[in-house]
Parts: C-alpha cells; sequence; structure tokens
C-alpha cells in the first residue's frame, strides 16, 4: 500500500472524515502526484522538498486557481506530511515555510429576518406541507448542517428538555434546544408520517416515498422555499444555517454559545458573523450619521 493510500486509510478509519471531505482530499494528493511525476519524475512524495512543493503551487496559480482552492491545497498538504511525520516515513515536512495565501474576507451570505418571515406554508393536515415546513424550520431555528438534518431520528428529539441530539462532524454530539413551536410541529408531523407510512426507515425526516432524504432533496426544497423571498443569488440549506448564527449574534448572543450551538471546533470559524455584523453596524453609520459618509 502506497503512502497515500496509507494516508487515506487513516483519515477515515481514525479521523472518521466524512466521504465528501475524503474524496477532496483523494483528488489533491492525485493532482500533486502527477505534478510531482510529470516535473520532477519523482514517484516518492516523502522525497519531495520544499522548493518542489513551492513550484507546485506556482503552477497552480499559472493555471487560474484561486488563492482558497490553493490555501485547500496547502492545508491537504500539511495534514499528509504531518501524517508522514507520525509515522516515519520522513524526518523533515517539506511544508514548513509554506504559508497560506491572503485572500479577500468575503462576507457571510444570510437571509434578512424581514425576508425570512415570508416564508409561509399552507394550514392544511398534509404531509408533504409539514415535512417541508419542519425542514425548514428545524434549519432556521436550529442551524444544523444539511447531513446532520437527513441524519436526525424520532429519538434525536427529546421532548422533557425540549432539544435535539445532533451528530456533528467527526462523530460529535452536541445538543441544541428547540422552542414550543418547533416541538409541537414535530409531534404534528410525526402524526402524519405514521399515519401515511406504515413503515419507513429509521430518520425523523423523510422523502415523499418514506425513504431517507438526499442531500439533493434537501437543497431543493430549500432553493424553491427562498427563490420568492430573497434575491440571494445562493439558496441553499447552509445559507439557513448562516441565517441562524447571524441572527442570534444580531440579537446579542455570544460567539462562544453560537460556537457551541454550530458544532465549531474553533471560535476563529465563528467569528466571522462578528466580522458581517461590523459590517452592518457601518453601513447604519454610513446613512444615519450627519457625518458618516
Amino acid at each position: 500500500m502506497s503512502t497515500t493510500d496509507q494516508f487515506i486509510s487513516y483519515i477515515q478509519a481514525e479521523r472518521r472524515y466524512s466521504p465528501l471531505t475524503v474524496g477532496a482530499y483523494r483528488r489533491d494528493l492525485e493532482r500533486y502526484e502527477a505534478y510531482m511525476r510529470s516535473t520532477y519524475a519523482q514517484d516518492n512524495l516523502c522525497k519531495v522538498s520544499e522548493p518542489m512543493v513551492k513550484s507546485f503551487l506556482v503552477s497552480l496559480k499559472d493555471e487560474g486557481l484561486s488563492n482558497r482552492s490553493i490555501n485547500r491545497m496547502i492545508s491537504t498538504l500539511k495534514t499528509f506530511y504531518k501524517f508522514c511525520m507520525r509515522e516515519e516515513k520522513v524526518s523533515k515536512t517539506p511544508m514548513l515555510g509554506i504559508h497560506n495565501l491572503r485572500q479577500p474576507k468575503n462576507l457571510v451570505k444570510f437571509v434578512p429576518e424581514s425576508d425570512i418571515n415570508k416564508v409561509s406554508f399552507e394550514n392544511l393536515d398534509d404531509y408533504t406541507i409539514k415535512r417541508d415546513e419542519l425542514l425548514f424550520e428545524l434549519l432556521y431555528q436550529t442551524g444544523i448542517r444539511k447531513a446532520e438534518l437527513i441524519g436526525l431520528r424520532d429519538q434525536d428529539v427529546d421532548r422533557m428538555e425540549r432539544r435535539i441530539k445532533v451528530l456533528g462532524k467527526r462523530n460529535k454530539e452536541r445538543f441544541i434546544p428547540i422552542g414550543a413551536g418547533l416541538l409541537q410541529l414535530v409531534e404534528h408531523y410525526q402524526t402524519l408520517r405514521d399515519t401515511r407510512f406504515a413503515t419507513h426507515a429509521d430518520r425523523l425526516l423523510l422523502n415523499d416515498k418514506g425513504e431517507e432524504m438526499t442531500p439533493y432533496f434537501v437543497y431543493n426544497k430549500v432553493h424553491v422555499m427562498l427563490e420568492g423571498v430573497t434575491s440571494l443569488k445562493q439558496k441553499s440549506p447552509h445559507v439557513l444555517r448562516h441565517t441562524f448564527a447571524t441572527h442570534l449574534l444580531d440579537e446579542g448572543a455570544s460567539l462562544v454559545a453560537i460556537q457551541k450551538l454550530l458544532g465549531h471546533a474553533d471560535l476563529a470559524t465563528t467569528q466571522v458573523y462578528a466580522h458581517n455584523t461590523i459590517e452592518q453596524l457601518k453601513k447604519i453609520h454610513e446613512q444615519a450619521h450627519p457625518k458618516g459618509g
């Protein structure tokens, strides 16, 4: 087994990275290997030097890759060589002098509260309507990820404590409080679901056939719901996650509390929402203060 294959097995079995993340690492390393083979006739990545890595990164820039994409590649290579160091396949990492490229800070895209409130559902005892409403409200009221939503089971809803248990990245569990209205919606939906499907998949939310929802199914539902209320180009479940965090921050929630609710491992990841709020305050100051402009 090659060092690359050993590394992929490591992040799958020990680090428990998601299939999408593992696939991204694999593609990055295949591209890196191909460059080293064609440019330096080097098949052994453990014998690559720092100048060789730098020339590879320059080639990515020449191909038109963004700084964000190149930084992702750098992250992949640093993780790979950290593994090689641990396994004593290299005595020194060639990534020591490699630093991330500067990239512009993009403001997080979110839906204003006034637009979110425009999303409405018919007041009917219809399974699909209540399912779509619950799908939307869970994403917006809890900030969970698309994959976390799909993985929810009935037993993850704690009625006594009014909270849901979420299995996040790297199988980390966290608990998110839910309001009485959302709990009532869950119970109403479950009644309709169990009436419609005698037997169904072991999931809280199901598709129209009583089966586990796909990521595309969830994305498409959210896209349609947001289509008529916002001009944002991106209308995805992740936008609702950003909206959840931004609205909490706007109402005075601390970054640490939002970090725990979102399941971020690092507070720095959550701080992007603070930057968003500061930019909003700048706009208000410019528009409202006599000398703001």
